[in-house]
């Protein structure tokens, strides 16, 4: 197997401390397999993405000489291959249009007795279901994934090592860190958007789509996004995609425990010295201090240490 892995930061600001991280580990994991490491700019929430961010974003990365193999993609410009994607899922009965807002939402889960926690998902009902009475008559407003089979109760099939939960949800996977992982995507989450209703695609279905298109065999990313994966297999599945590997990296913590972000003021990496960064960065990944005068000097240095903690034979490097 040819390793094609990626980076896939999203542009609403520059890089900060936990970014770097989850860069450093996939560019290691890449070359310690002697594969190729690809950049994508997730744009695909564009009006969060000041304009010019990406090139600060890439900059950043050229600082600490993290390279791309390929020219990045930018997901602002992919609209096409989504709604291809999503015609499909129409078409097999996996998508359907939805009318309902927050607020019937919530109403629903109350009348069900469901009480939501605070910043937890809202596991939609159902309630526009096609067996449901649809939209009844109310305009769509976003478009949701089927979760548990199509239309008709047939199955999409599963991957060795993976169920896809075909009839109620329930999604296994291995993660190369975190080990033997499990979700009940029906409970947890319910039948998930693909397309919101302001008109913009669902992170969900832009990295399914993009992470096929691109052939991307090992995602490396943080831990945060964990939760994300078994949608994404469900979505890898419908659409006929390959299973790609998985690890989740460490998060960096601020000091009151939240995970490091943008939203929470996150100050931007300090590359003035960026092999310090760098060494902050592989601390968090667990690997030993290594000392250097260049970033790429480093960074050789450290690709066995990788290969080494991760049980990875070393390939050799492939650009």
């Amino acid at each position: 197997m040819n390793y094609r892995g990626r980076f896939a930061p999203s542009p609403t600001g520059p890089l900060h401390a936990g970014s770097l991280v989850a860069a450093l580990a996939s560019w290691l994991d890449a070359r310690a397999h002697g594969g190729r490491w690809l950049v994508r700019i997730e744009d695909v929430d564009h009006p969060r993405c000041p304009p010019g961010t990406d090139a600060v974003v890439l900059a950043q990365l050229a600082a600490c000489g993290l390279m791309p193999d390929e020219t990045p993609w930018v997901q602002s410009r992919r609209g096409d291959a989504y709604r291809q994607a999503l015609a499909s899922l129409v078409a097999s009965g996996r998508a359907y249009p939805c009318a309902c807002t927050r607020r019937d939402i919530d109403a629903a889960l109350a009348a069900r007795g469901v009480v939501r926690q605070r910043f937890s998902e809202r596991p939609y009902p159902g309630t526009c279901r096609p067996e449901n009475g649809g939209l009844g008559g109310r305009p769509a407003r976003a478009w949701r994934f089927r979760v548990g089979g199509s239309s008709d109760g047939s199955s999409d099939g599963s991957a060795e090592g993976i169920s896809d939960g075909s009839t109620d949800g329930r999604v296994e996977w291995w993660d190369r860190r975190l080990g033997e992982q499990a979700q009940d995507v029906a409970a947890a989450v319910g039948d998930f958007v693909l397309k919101r209703a302001d008109g913009l695609w669902a992170y969900q279905l832009a990295v399914v789509v993009d992470d096929g298109a691109q052939g991307i065999t090992h995602v490396v990313r943080g831990e945060d996004l964990a939760d994300n994966t078994a949608r994404q297999i469900l979505l890898q599945r419908a659409l006929g995609l390959p299973l790609p590997s998985y690890l989740h990296t460490p998060l960096v913590r601020s000091a009151d425990g939240h995970k490091l972000s943008k939203q929470n003021g996150a100050a931007a990496l300090d590359l003035s010295e960026p092999v310090r960064a760098l060494q902050a960065a592989a601390a968090v990944l667990g690997l030993p201090e290594i000392a250097a005068h260049t970033s790429a000097d480093w960074l050789e240095r450290t690709v066995p240490a990788w290969a080494g903690m991760m049980r990875v034979p070393i390939l050799g490097v492939s650009r």
